[in-house]
C-alpha cells in the first residue's frame, strides 16, 4: 500500500512525533511505500518529501493557518497528485496544518485514518484544563464559547478567539464526514470521544507500540531509588510528586526539564539530598537509570492518554506508580506491574510510594508481558486491518 503520514512536526519532539516516526519505520519494514507531510520546521529530519512541506508558521500565519491556508492546500494537493496514496494517516495536524488536509484527501476517495494524541477534537486547548489547572469538559457538548469566556488559550483573548473559531469551523460533524476511522490509544480517549458525540463505530481503540528491542536487557536487578521521567510542569503533577517525595527518606531521581525546573530544585534544597535532578537525558542513559529503578512514578494531573513513559518503563521491567486519571490505569495491573493513586493527592502518593518501595515485583515478568503487549508486530496487524477497512470488527473492540 501507499500510505501518507502527516504530523505538524517531523522529528522526535513529543509522543505524537515519536509514534509517527516509529510507524513510518514499521510500515517500511513491511514493504509499504510511505510519504510524509509536515510543516517545514528547522529541527525536522531530512526527507525527500520536504519540498512539499508548507513553511514554518509565523505569528501572522496563526490567524489563517488553523482554517486551511492556500499554501497548505496547494502543497498537499501536489503531494496527493505525485504520491497517489491509498491511505492518509493523520496525527497532530490542528493549527499548523489544519484538518483541511483530511477533507482534501476524502474528496479524492482516499481513506483517512486519524490517530488522536490529545483531546483537541473536543477541547480547543487540547488538554481539558482550565487556567486554574482544573479539569474542564465544558466544550464537550459542542458549544465552544467557554473557551472564550475563560480565555483558555494562554490566557489571551485573541488566542482564545482563534481557538474558538477553529473549533467551530472544524466541528464534530465536519470532522466525522471526512474521516473513516479515529484511532484512540486508550479506552478512556474513546469514551470521551463518544461522550462528545462522535460515532463509536468510527472509534478504534489501539494501545500505542514501541520498538521493544531497545528495552531488552540481561540484568533485572534494582538499586535503591525510584524515578520520574517527564516534563516538569503543572499538568504532569511534578509539584505534587516533589511535595510527597520530600516527606520520605527514599532516593528520587528526576529526569527531564520544564517550566517548573528551577522552582522545584529550590524547593528540594535542604531536604537531605534525597531528590536528584538529572535534567534531560538521551535514551541510553534513561534506559540505564529507569532500568535499575525500583519503580517509576507517573503523577499526571490531566487526562493523560496513553503515555509512552509507562510503556517504556514496563518494557524495562520497571513497575509504575501511576495517577488514576485518563488512560494511565488501563496500563497498570494493580499489584503486578505497579499500583495507582488518587491524582493530585500528595498524601495518597506518599503512602503509595512507601507501598511500592516495600513491595516485591517480578521485574523480568513485567518486562516479558509488556514486550508482548506493546510489540510493534501486534500493532501492525491491527493498523493494517484498519487501513483496508476492517475497523468495525467486534464493534470497535467492544469498547
Amino acid at each position: 500500500m501507499r500510505i501518507l503520514l502527516s504530523n505538524k512536526f517531523y522529528y522526535r519532539r513529543g509522543g505524537d512525533c515519536i509514534y509517527m516516526l516509529n510507524l513510518e519505520q514499521l510500515l517500511r519494514e513491511h514493504r509499504h511505500e510511505t510519504a510524509v507531510f509536515a510543516m517545514d520546521y528547522p529541527e525536522n529530519l531530512d526527507t525527500p518529501w520536504k519540498r512539499y512541506f508548507p513553511q514554518n508558521m509565523s505569528k501572522l500565519m496563526a490567524l489563517t493557518r488553523p482554517f486551511g491556508s492556500i499554501e497548505v492546500k496547494k502543497k498537499f494537493n501536489k503531494l496527493l497528485d505525485d504520491f497517489r496514496p491509498d491511505v492518509v494517516h493523520l496525527n497532530n495536524i490542528h493549527t499548523h496544518l489544519s484538518p483541511i488536509i483530511a477533507e482534501l484527501a476524502h474528496k479524492r476517495g482516499i481513506r483517512v485514518v486519524w490517530t488522536l494524541h490529545d483531546y483537541k477534537l473536543l477541547c480547543p486547548r487540547y488538554d481539558c484544563l482550565r487556567g486554574d489547572k482544573t479539569i474542564c469538559e465544558l466544550c464537550f457538548d459542542g458549544n465552544k464559547k467557554p473557551c472564550l469566556t475563560n480565555k483558555c488559550m494562554k490566557g489571551s483573548t485573541l488566542a482564545s478567539w482563534i481557538g474558538y473559531r477553529e473549533a467551530v469551523m472544524w466541528n464534530r460533524k465536519r470532522l466525522e464526514s471526512c474521516t473513516d476511522a479515529f484511532v484512540c490509544p486508550s479506552l478512556f480517549m474513546a469514551e470521551k470521544m463518544e461522550q462528545g458525540g462522535f460515532d463509536k463505530r468510527k472509534l478504534k481503540v489501539m494501545c500505542n507500540f514501541i520498538d521493544v528491542g531497545k528495552c531488552r536487557k540481561d540484568d533485572y536487578s534494582r538499586d535503591e531509588y525510584y524515578c520520574f521521567i517527564g516534563r516538569l510542569s503543572h499538568e504532569k503533577g511534578a509539584e505534587t510528586l516533589i511535595e510527597a517525595a520530600s516527606q520520605l527518606p527514599y532516593k528520587l531521581k528526576v529526569i527531564g526539564g520544564g517550566p517548573l525546573n528551577e522552582e522545584l530544585r529550590m524547593k528540594s534544597e535542604g531536604l537531605g539530598g534525597n531528590i536528584e535532578f538529572l535534567g534531560f537525558k538521551q535514551w541510553d542513559e534513561i534506559k540505564d537509570i529507569a532500568g535499575r529503578a525500583k519503580f517509576s512514578v507517573i503523577p499526571s494531573e490531566w487526562y493523560e492518554n496513553n503515555p509512552l513513559s509507562v510503556i517504556e518503563a514496563q518494557c524495562l521491567g520497571t513497575p509504575v506508580l501511576g495517577a488514576r486519571i485518563g488512560g494511565i490505569p488501563e496500563l497498570i495491573d494493580e499489584g503486578v506491574s505497579g499500583m495507582t493513586f488518587a491524582s493530585r493527592s500528595a498524601d495518597d502518593l506518599k503512602n503509595k510510594i512507601e507501598c511500592m518501595y516495600n513491595a516485591t515485583f517480578d521485574y523480568q515478568q513485567i518486562a516479558q508481558k509488556a514486550m508482548e503487549r506493546y510489540n510493534a508486530e501486534v500493532y501492525y496487524k491491527e493498523i493494517s486491518n484498519l487501513y483496508v477497512g476492517s475497523e468495525y470488527c467486534e464493534e470497535s473492540s467492544k469498547h
